[in-house]
């Protein structure tokens, strides 16, 4: 025979083991990882992912800057994911300078860049993001319009060799 008090240890232990659950070391986990997550995605690149281009690989140390990003896909010329000019249009063009780009550009100098960059060309940046494959005379056309319409620099979008995430950085200006 077992004592009263064993009776009611033995009877509030098998109440407590049923259905109670300790939430404190749960909740701890989930804060400590809110704040984990809320820390390293301030560092997080300020580049658009596209899933059809294949970025070169670099080296390169420098992240990029929020500025403008010209997309250049395998169809489209894209300036802040709306489409400018059709590639087959740009390869058919004789003419250094791509003038949708350039008319583009420029009314993105007056709506996303900060008021001392619109003042002072050579702060002016913009990246373009490319396919590691893509022609040099392609490439070539897109930053002659960029430094028609005033941007003092400009940036190459490369996948960083070094880093296993493999996050999008912005190569030296040109």
């Amino acid at each position: 025979m077992s004592s009263k008090r064993a009776k009611r240890m033995e009877k509030h232990h098998k109440r407590r083991s049923i259905g109670a659950l300790n939430l404190v070391s749960l909740m701890d986990i989930f804060t400590i990882l809110v704040f984990f997550l809320l820390v390293n995605s301030m560092d997080a690149e300020t580049l658009p992912n596209a899933k059809d281009l294949q970025l070169p690989e670099s080296y390169a140390d420098q992240k990029a800057n929020e500025n403008v990003v010209i997309m250049i896909t395998d169809e489209h010329i894209l300036v802040q994911g709306k489409q400018i000019a059709s590639m087959a249009a740009v390869r058919a063009q004789d003419d250094l300078v791509i003038a949708a780009l350039e008319q583009e550009l420029r009314s993105q100098t007056d709506r996303l860049l900060r008021k001392d960059a619109q003042a002072v060309i050579a702060d002016r940046e913009v990246t373009i993001m490319g396919d590691h494959e893509l022609p040099y005379n392609l490439l070539k056309k897109v930053m002659a319009s960029c430094t028609a319409a005033d941007y003092g620099k400009i940036f190459l979008a490369v996948t960083q060799k070094d880093s296993a995430t493999g996050s999008l950085m912005a190569s030296t200006d040109f």
